[in-house]
């Protein structure tokens, strides 16, 4: 049997990371859970981190990739501890489905804190003003 040639190869665990580290919905993703679990009632501080998410994945869209992974990998950290130190009323309370959006929010958190960590660290900053000038999405850069 023959394989056809433009099947991918399969993706290294790093290249996903990577990926996920990249992108601009993980961060839009946890907002939105935070959103969902501290509006009603509202719960200022924890509410405080849904605007700065949505801040990191714009630096994403933006082209400023690297910074954009640091940014959601801090907040992202900060919020996972934060909500840790949370314990609900009762074990019955764990199994709701609050219970579930807030136990996706935290693994989301940690998800996106260890890709964004990754990518933070081992970022080119070279490469990506060059792909950034490439694309000038706005028209900052001026044809030179």
């Amino acid at each position: 049997m023959a394989v056809p040639e433009d099947l991918e190869p399969p993706k290294g665990v790093l290249s996903t990371i990577k990926g996920w580290g990249n992108s601009s919905m993980p961060p839009m993703g946890l907002a939105t859970l935070i959103t969902a679990l501290h509006w009603r009632p509202f719960q200022g501080l924890p509410f405080l981190f849904a605007p700065l998410l949505m801040f990191s994945s714009y630096l994403s869209v933006a082209g400023f990739k690297i910074d954009g992974a640091g940014m959601t990998a801090a907040w992202s950290g900060i919020y996972v501890l934060l909500a840790a130190r949370r314990r609900p009323a009762s074990l019955r309370s764990k199994f709701t489905v609050r219970g579930a959006v807030r136990g996706t929010a935290m693994g989301l958190g940690a998800a996106n804190t260890l890709a964004g960590a990754y990518v933070y660290a081992t970022g080119d900053r070279k490469a990506e003003e060059q792909e950034r000038k490439e694309m000038n999405k706005w028209g900052v850069y001026q044809d030179e």
